[in-house]
């Protein structure tokens, strides 16, 4: 037991400091993962902690079943307002995105790397998805308001490219195995794709209908989340026993939960975020234990490569032509483009090939890491500054001459849509926010919160005049001038 209590305590300090970390430096703009992908590797083989750690097939596990919960997470966060605003944009930069995307970094590996073309094709495809762990984690955090299809577009992405470039990666790994032709290759798609769609809806729909038939609340919430992570679970796992793809079928089992039990996914989305930032974390530290930075300097130059090219010509030459059709502005073009985060989705499927034992496949792994931290570091200090340079932040929507059409104070049903209220008052939407008002305050307020507690958003203060069974039922709204400066986020 004292061996465990050791293990144990500095699994907690390192998790508890990593985080403290991590706040600090998303005030710089630094992504949260890329502080736990440093502290992985501090206490790596050459880090100060000296650990060697080199199963690849633990990893990978940890892995997969991260991203489960990762992409549930985000299917659950998403609404269909985002779905259908964004569906088409999303579609094409998942599908034909990813292959341009895949080919234009395997002609450049093709060349730096010596590869032949079915290496540099499943390198490609290793580093041409978006992460959805850090593109949700970017947007959520970055304190600027983007147009809602723009936002919608990179997050609906980053859940669906996903499947993609696991079919591209396996694909390339079997044709370079077995020489397997194009009908291989289409039946592997259509597989893939087929059972991992059919399971994830089907699921989600079953466990929506049977969540609205419980009377369980928001009070419930850790309850709901383990009944809406353990589905999801089984559905990644039965897609894959079939050899579907389990990360479509979770995503969409999220979706589909989403829009057919609303109530009950809100109340299990504050707890799905915390297990989706605790796999977050594992997986990051994990990864970060794995690499060896001595073994990617000697890969800097060409993973260097591979970086401008995915970076300043693959992805946005690839969004530029998937988008151009759907008429988005050419700034946005440019900044969907900019932000294609790189994350825990490459690191993960570059340990595919290394398990297949594709040879020389180790090469990927270190590039596929020096991505991911260039991506974490470059895009991700940068988003405020180029959203604003490409003029895609958007103001709050305020009526003419800056005064509310309504103001005053005013008391109002806590069980009225949080939509159409902010809507009334010309105040702008929290993101992930509740169905009704009294979701909004309940999630915006500590647990435990008093008649009397408060939120501070945009100007207008609403105050939790009446409580029964500790949820608020009428709310209280002091509404003042708009102030522009106001802060994004609620302060209680």
């Amino acid at each position: 037991m004292h061996a465990f209590h050791l293990l144990l305590l500095a699994s907690g300090l390192l998790v508890f400091f990593s985080l403290l970390a991590g706040v600090f430096s998303a005030r710089l703009g630094l992504s949260f993962l890329l502080v736990f992908l440093v502290a992985g590797m501090l206490i790596g083989v050459d880090g100060p902690g000296g650990v060697r750690f080199d199963d690849t097939e633990m990893t990978a596990w940890v892995g997969n079943a991260a991203l489960a919960v990762i992409l549930l997470e985000g299917g659950i966060s998403t609404t269909m307002a985002s779905v259908r605003s964004a569906l088409r944009p999303a579609l094409l930069l998942a599908t034909v995105g990813v292959v341009l995307t895949a080919v234009m970094v395997g002609v450049v590996a093709m060349g730096v790397l010596a590869l032949d073309w079915r290496h540099a094709v499943l390198l490609g495809a290793v580093m041409a998805s978006t992460d959805a762990a850090a593109v949700f984690s970017l947007l959520r955090h970055a304190g600027i308001q983007l147009p809602e299809r723009v936002s919608s577009t990179l997050e609906l992405e980053s859940g669906l490219n996903d499947p993609m470039a696991v079919f591209l990666t396996l694909a390339a790994i079997a044709a370079i195995q077995s020489q397997a032709g194009g009908l291989e290759v289409a039946l592997l798609f259509v597989k893939q794709a087929g059972f991992g769609a059919a399971i994830g809806l089907a699921g989600g729909g079953a466990v929506a209908w049977l969540l609205n038939r419980m009377t369980l609340t928001a009070e419930h919430s850790g309850l709901l989340a383990l009944i809406v992570l353990s589905g999801g679970l089984a559905m990644f796992a039965m897609a894959g026993l079939v050899e579907g793809s389990g990360f479509l079928a979770v995503y969409l089992f999220g979706l589909r939960v989403r829009a057919r039990a609303e109530a009950a996914a809100h109340g299990a989305s504050s707890a799905l975020d915390g297990f989706a930032w605790a796999a977050q974390a594992s997986l990051f530290l994990l990864l970060g234990l794995l690499v060896s930075p001595r073994q990617m300097l000697e890969m800097a130059l060409p993973t260097l490569a591979v970086v401008g090219v995915l970076l300043f010509v693959a992805r946005p030459l690839a969004v530029w032509l998937c988008l151009a059709p759907l008429r988005f502005p050419a700034a946005q073009r440019l900044f969907i483009g900019w932000v294609g985060l790189r994350g825990a989705v490459p690191i993960v499927l570059a340990l595919f090939p290394l398990m297949a034992h594709v040879p020389g496949s180790y090469r990927f792994f270190n590039v596929a890491f020096g991505v991911v931290l260039a991506s974490l570091l470059l895009q991700g200090i940068s988003l405020r500054w180029v959203a604003h340079r490409l003029g895609v932040v958007e103001p709050p929507a305020l009526p003419a001459g800056g005064e509310r059409a309504v103001q005053g104070r005013l008391t109002l049903d806590a069980q009225l849509p949080l939509q159409e209220v902010f809507s009334f008052f010309q105040l702008p939407v929290p993101h992930n926010a509740g169905p009704t008002l009294g979701d909004w305050m309940t999630d915006a307020l500590a647990r435990g919160h008093a008649q009397g507690d408060g939120v501070d958003w945009h100007g207008a203060f609403f105050e939790v005049a009446e409580l029964a069974d500790g949820r608020a039922t009428r709310v209280g709204i002091v509404l003042r001038p708009r102030d522009p400066a106001a802060d994004e986020a609620p302060r209680t």
